[in-house]
């Protein structure tokens, strides 16, 4: 547990930086050194289903020699000894004294996985046959409703990972899915999530999944609430909890109290972190609705890349370079955020997912010692939207703005609806290729003036260029390349995490500001007096109080 800027290492790429970085201009090292692709681009070659995916680090602020730097700094401060503790079972979120076994769910060649002297693999492959029985028989139809008639509406109630995993992988894969179903995912405590679900659903053809592991997080067991007092009006009292609600939990006593069937738990580990837990009972939803076969090919490309991040040199480990890459833009060049892009319109939650995932594990200000606050940057900014509507909203921002923002776009090959004789696909490629090129290369002020652009708007249409980018490019988004991808993203922020010396498997950042909104809830009640706060707190609650006119 050495703070990152205590590593012999990290000196030396200050150095380097120093003298080299402050002054490094893509476009020149691309006439300098025209194999710079080859260099610095690696293909993942992804068993699961035969697939590739490119990547491609090239537009990068990165030489050799800075590669090397970079991996020194990853070995000086044991990224692979936390790795493979990890992949062990050892209990690596020592705040909470568990261990980090998300791999352990996606484990698909049944390697055995210890935790406490126990493995765990056959209780993963228990509810996995769980999950394949049950997602079948809601497909097929066999399993029926309280009337006899097949469950098409499924309803996803939870928060978090238990709602940002589903809904992310569920749209990434909505070509595989049976568009016979209607998927619903409520997380808000704002009854409007709610009510514009129940709006249009037969509570005789309704499935709810209700996702908490402890069966009593607040907003999740008020919406499954309002969603069970729903379902019993709606059939005057003769529904059947038992055929229309089921738990992804483990909290036997919480679930049967709610009228739900022990039989119908799914549950998981203590060592499943809720953004972790897409590969988890989770993940029902997704089974449910792209059939268990292609959940299984979903965990199998997830494998695959657990598999290179465990093996490859990391000189050649593609995460293990995305996540030293971000360290090095955060703490040498003062990037604050990472852009997101995917030019794949499956894909448009996919920045949302990964902002959890990057933002919930990295935001942390205190060693792992914890006994001091770091002093560098941790944790960037993780944003993003699909391209190409994107190029219309923010890339203004990535082209001509003052601020640095490493940007990754993801582009698949080929399309799963070509339509018009694949002109689409085109189109969108073509965006995918110049936007790399023209962050990189940009447009000087001779170039303008060799086009006739008058004098006065020289500087407006001037691009500094200069802006570094990752490629990703994969053959097709299929469920083992969305597993892979899911699993790049996932190891690159550990890396990150290893290498600041920070717990990115805790979240304690989230409890306070709940903690507050329950005292706060008590006070909003009819006749319930003020509680202590400052003025502006106060002030605001107050001010809902006479707006709401009592109506709480």
């Amino acid at each position: 547990m050495v703070q990152a800027d205590a590593l012999n290492a990290w000196t030396a790429l200050q150095n380097h930086h120093n003298t080299v970085g402050k002054s490094f201009v893509l476009k020149k090292e691309f006439e300098r050194d025209p194999s710079r692709f080859e260099k610095f681009s690696y293909t993942f070659e992804n068993g699961a289903d035969g697939s590739e995916i490119l990547f491609d680090f090239s537009k990068n602020f990165l030489t050799e020699e800075t590669l090397k730097l970079l991996v020194a700094v990853a070995k000086e401060a044991k990224v692979e000894d936390l790795r493979d503790a990890m992949f062990r079972g050892e209990k690596i979120n020592f705040t909470e004294d568990r261990a980090v076994l998300h791999t352990a769910l996606r484990n698909v060649t049944n390697e055995k996985v210890e935790v406490d002297g126990k493995d765990v693999m056959p209780g993963v492959n228990k509810e996995l046959k769980h999950m394949e029985e049950f997602s079948e028989a809601i497909r097929s139809g066999e399993w029926k409703g309280y009337t006899g008639k097949p469950l098409t509406t499924i309803i996803n109630v939870g928060i978090g990972g238990s709602d940002l995993g589903p809904v992310m992988v569920t749209e990434a894969l909505k070509y595989y899915s049976d568009r016979k179903q209607t998927l619903h995912f409520v997380s808000n405590i704002d009854g409007t999530h709610m009510a514009e679900a129940l709006r249009d659903s037969d509570p005789e053809t309704t499935l709810f999944l209700i996702a908490s592991k402890t069966f009593t997080t607040a907003e999740t067991v008020t919406n499954a609430n309002s969603a069970k007092t729903w379902f019993l009006e709606k059939t005057e009292g003769k529904g059947d909890i038992a055929k229309h609600f089921v738990a992804l939990s483990t909290n036997e006593a919480e679930v049967t109290k709610f009228g739900i069937d022990a039989k119908n738990m799914f549950g998981f580990e203590s060592w499943v972190g809720g953004r972790y837990s897409v590969w988890s009972a989770i993940g029902l939803s997704v089974a449910i609705n792209i059939g268990f076969k292609n959940f299984h090919s979903f965990l199998d490309g997830a494998h695959a890349m657990d598999m290179h991040f465990r093996t490859a040199p990391l000189e050649k480990n593609i995460p293990v370079i995305a996540g030293l890459l971000s360290v090095w833009y955060s703490d040498f060049y003062g990037a604050q955020t990472h852009l997101v892009s995917p030019f794949d319109q499956y894909l448009h939650r996919f920045p949302a997912y990964l902002q959890q995932l990057s933002m919930e594990s990295n935001g942390k200000a205190v060693s792992r010692a914890g006994n001091t606050f770091v002093k560098y940057t941790t944790g960037p900014i993780l944003f993003g939207e699909p391209a190409t509507n994107a190029q219309h909203s923010f890339y203004q921002l990535l082209h001509q703005g003052t601020k640095l923002i490493p940007t990754d776009f993801i582009l698949a090959a080929e399309s799963h609806n070509p339509i018009a004789n694949n002109k689409h696909q085109k189109m969108l490629a073509s965006n995918f290729f110049a936007q790399a090129e023209a962050l990189m290369v940009g447009k000087d002020e001779e170039q303008l003036k060799a086009e006739n652009t008058p004098e006065p708007l020289l500087k407006h249409k001037t691009f500094l260029g200069n802006r570094p980018t990752t490629s990703i490019l994969a053959q097709k988004i299929t469920p083992a390349t969305l597993g892979a991808l899911i699993v790049f993203y996932e190891h690159a922020t550990f890396t990150e995490g290893a290498v600041w010396d920070i717990n990115s498997f805790d979240q304690w950042g989230v409890e306070l500001g709940k903690s507050l909104a329950k005292k706060i809830q008590g006070e909003l009640e009819e006749g319930a007096g003020a509680g202590a706060h400052d003025s502006s707190t106060a002030g605001l609650i107050e001010a809902f109080k006479r707006k709401s006119k009592g109506k709480l």
